[in-house]
Parts: C-alpha cells; sequence; structure tokens
C-alpha cells in the first residue's frame, strides 16, 4: 500500500514524520512524503498546533485531503496525527468526522500498531529520511520544560526528555552512513540538553562527541535558549572545524518588562551580555534570532527599544512574529489588546530594519570565497548555502549552472554579487 506523509510546522515534526516512515517503510508500505499526486491508499497528515496560522494551515489541510478523497480518488483512509491533534482531538473528531482516525503526539505506538499487525511496539528505532540525501535532523530530546507564557508546547510534547548521547551518536553515524553530510541538531530547548539524564547539560559534550565520532562535515545548532546558556558549547564550536560557526537562539525581545513577563528568565542585560560573549568568543559566528511582537502590554516605546536593539545588535538571521494568543498559556489570560493591523505594522517595521542589515551583511561577503553546499538545481541556478545559513529558513547562494555540481556536494565560491537574501557568486578552484 502506498502511504504519503504529509508533515507541516518545525524540523521536529519532520523527524517524527521519518520515523512513522520508516516503520511503515521496514513493514513493506510505500513511503512518500508530502507528495503531490492523489495516488495514495493512506494519507498522514502531521499537524502543527503552534501558533494561529499554524493551526489554520493544518485544518485547511485536513479539510482538503477529505475533499479530494469524497471526490473519489484514491485514498482509502485519512489519518490525522501531531500537535494539533493532542491539544484538540474532541473537538476535531467532532467537526471533521470524516478523518478516520485520530492520534496525539504521545500515540506514535497507537498509530503505527494501526497500520502494521506485526508491530514491535518500540517507536522511534526506525527512520526514512524525507529531507534531501544530503543534510538531516538530529532531534536530541523531545518536551519542554520551561514555561513561557506564549508557549504551549510544554503542553502539547510534556516535560523535557534527554536522549542517550550514544543512541544520538549511533544514530547520526548512521545518517552519515546514508550519505548526509550536514546534521542539524534540534529539540524544543537544546540548551537543556542532559540535565534530565545526567543532571547536568551536556549539550557540549553531545557537540564533541558528534565533532569527533558522527563523520559529518558540517554539524549545526539550533533551537539554543538564552537563560544559562551552557558556555562549554561554545569552546567546543570553536574547537571543531565541522561545527558551523552558526547559532539558532531566539530572544523573543529586549525589553525587561516584556521578558519578565514572558517568563525568559533573562533581561535586557543578561541578553546583552550573552550577546556580547558571542561575538567576542566566535567573531566569525552568524546568529539567528527571531522576536515577538504585539505582546499584550506590549506599549510603542517598548517596541521602539526592540528597534533599537537590532538595529545596534545587527543579527545576520532574522524573524518575527505577531502575538498569537494560546488557550492555557499564562500569556492568554492577559487578553489580546493589540489588534492584528497593529501587530503587523511592527512586524513590517521589525523586518524592514533587519532587510537593510542583512544587504548590508550580504555586501560586505562579495569578493570572498566562501565553502558552499550545494542544496539543488534550480532553472538556471545551482542553489548552495555557507555554514552561515541552514536550509529552508536563511539565505542562498547562486551559482550559475553552466558547468555540472553535484548535489550534496560542497565547492569553494567566491561572492560575485549580493541581495537582502540571497548571494550570487562563482565556482573558483581550491
Amino acid at each position: 500500500m502506498k502511504v504519503n506523509i504529509i508533515t507541516l510546522g518545525c524540523s521536529k515534526n519532520t523527524v517524527d514524520s521519518e520515523n512513522i516512515g520508516g516503520h511503515l517503510y521496514n513493514a513493506g508500505f510505500e513511503v512518500y512524503y508530502d507528495r503531490q499526486k492523489n495516488d495514495c491508499d493512506i494519507i498522514i497528515i502531521n499537524t502543527c498546533g503552534f501558533i494561529g496560522d499554524a493551526k489554520e494551515e493544518s485544518i485547511n489541510t485536513l479539510l482538503e485531503q477529505v475533499e479530494i478523497k469524497q471526490k473519489g480518488r484514491k485514498a482509502r483512509k485519512i489519518i490525522a496525527v501531531g500537535c494539533l491533534i493532542e491539544r484538540y482531538k474532541k473537538e476535531l473528531q467532532q467537526e471533521i468526522p470524516e478523518i478516520d482516525a485520530f492520534f496525539g503526539v504521545h500515540q506514535w505506538n497507537e498509530l503505527v500498531a494501526s497500520l502494521i499487525e506485526a508491530y514491535s511496539g518500540y517507536f522511534e528505532s526506525e527512520r526514512r529520511l524525507s529531507t534531501p540525501r544530503h543534510y538531516g535532523f538530529l532531534k536530541i530530546s523531545e518536551g519542554c520544560n520551561r514555561r513561557c507564557s506564549y508557549c504551549a508546547i510544554p503542553l502539547i510534547r510534556g516535560a523535557h526528555v534527554s536522549r542517550p548521547i550514544d543512541d544520538l551518536v549511533a544514530e547520526a553515524k548512521k545518517m552519515v552512513d546514508s550519505g548526509i553530510k550536514e546534521i542539524i541538531v534540534i529539540a524544543q530547548d537544546t540548551t537543556y540538553y542532559g540535565l534530565d539524564l545526567y543532571g547536568k547539560r551536556c549539550l557540549g559534550e553531545l557537540l564533541e562527541r558528534l565533532a569527533n565520532e558522527s563523520g559529518a562535515e558540517w554539524i549545526r545548532l539550533h533551537y539554543t535558549y538564552p537563560t544559562s546558556f551552557p558556555e562549554d558549547a561554545l569552546e567546543v564550536m570553536l574547537s571543531h572545524d565541522n561545527i558551523c560557526n552558526y547559532i539558532d537562539i531566539p530572544l523573543q525581545h529586549i525589553n525587561s518588562r516584556i521578558l519578565k513577563s514572558m517568563q525568559r528568565g533573562i533581561d535586557r542585560e543578561g541578553t546583552l551580555a550573552l550577546m556580547k560573549q558571542f561575538r567576542v568568543k566566535m567573531p566569525d559566528v552568524a546568529i539567528r534570532t527571531t522576536f515577538i511582537v504585539g505582546y499584550p502590554g506590549e506599549t510603542e516605546e517598548e517596541f521602539e527599544e526592540l528597534k533599537a536593539f537590532v538595529e545596534e545588535a545587527r543579527f545576520d538571521r532574522m524573524g518575527c512574529f505577531a502575538y498569537s494568543p494560546e488557550e492555557g498559556t499564562a500569556a492568554y489570560e492577559m487578553g489580546d489588546p493589540i489588534d492584528d493591523e497593529e501587530k503587523q505594522r511592527r512586524v513590517d517595521e521589525l523586518m524592514a530594519i533587519q532587510e537593510q542589515i542583512s544587504l548590508q551583511k550580504n555586501e560586505a561577503k562579495v569578493g570572498h570565497a566562501y565553502k558552499v553546499i550545494v542544496d539543488r538545481k534550480e532553472g538556471e541556478y545551482w542553489v548552495g548555502r555557507t555554514e552561515y545559513d541552514s536550509p529552508e529558513v536563511d539565505d542562498e547562494v547562486l551559482i550559475a549552472g553552466d558547468m555540472t555540481l553535484q548535489v550534496g556536494g560542497f565547492y569553494r565560491v567566491k561572492i560575485t554579487s549580493a541581495m537582502e537574501n540571497d548571494l550570487m557568486g562563482e565556482v573558483v578552484a581550491e
């Protein structure tokens, strides 16, 4: 039977889908990810329930698949899984009864058992990658012990549970053996890693072993948290050439009152000190961050403070979200006093500042050569990335396609021109 797994939301969901796909593939199913043709017997939709827009996208996708099935297409069964189902299973069962089955994020065993008669009952031991063959995600833990006031993830995923280092190193080796060149380390909070399992933060130790033992040419760190950032992780990053000079660290705001209300465990002074530490210890590091605007009670003055901080900090990569009230969170009780139009104005203003910073930083790269991994061929260009850019979310390097390159291959590329979010370049000799 053919199975199409449609994944919505973040890279953590991607890994969940890959584990589902691995079990089904090894049981004899034909497994596809986000297949466009309507020729599969079973459709599994891995939903996202993080913020309002993600919920809407998930519900629309469920309804689209129901409509396709009702028109007499191939699908015999539609299964809804993941974060949205974990939060709103009863409501969705009532609203969309055409869905054949619903499974939350703590029901992967039940999902697989419903499709495989001889299922062993041990989930996450098998994985079939959905990413391009040259990069993949390594999820080092599940859940989150933070209690950020706006975030529903702990309500959905539960408490932080670290995976053993030996298991992670073994999985990383397996990924590299399958052709993976770049391993992207992910979790709800990677900097908390190890505290529950070993009684101490072990991100540095994990990165050390991955760098020495996995065989990966690039290792990239995502989803770090500013409070109690493990300093030894920076030392490890500095000492290994195969760990990218890249840190993804959502800061969410800079105003101390807002940060306290968000329950982030850090204030303005602590944030500034951490950014200085990064820049001093790793002058070449690319910092990606995200911010939330329109948080309940955010004044115009506090927003202006955030704008000034972005102008001063000059982040390499930045995203911005309009606040979305989520039931069950502490901030939900504060209401949603800032209207959507005002939130969008703040998003647009902040991103306009970042676009100029990004253009200036990219223009400074013109004339310099960088190691670039090629992701794909698109039209007349080969499309790749430097170590300062993560796939799907960051800038890309466009290389004229008049020469044959290998997807997943590394090349020395000289930057010839720059735009706000892309670079143009040509391959040069090492």
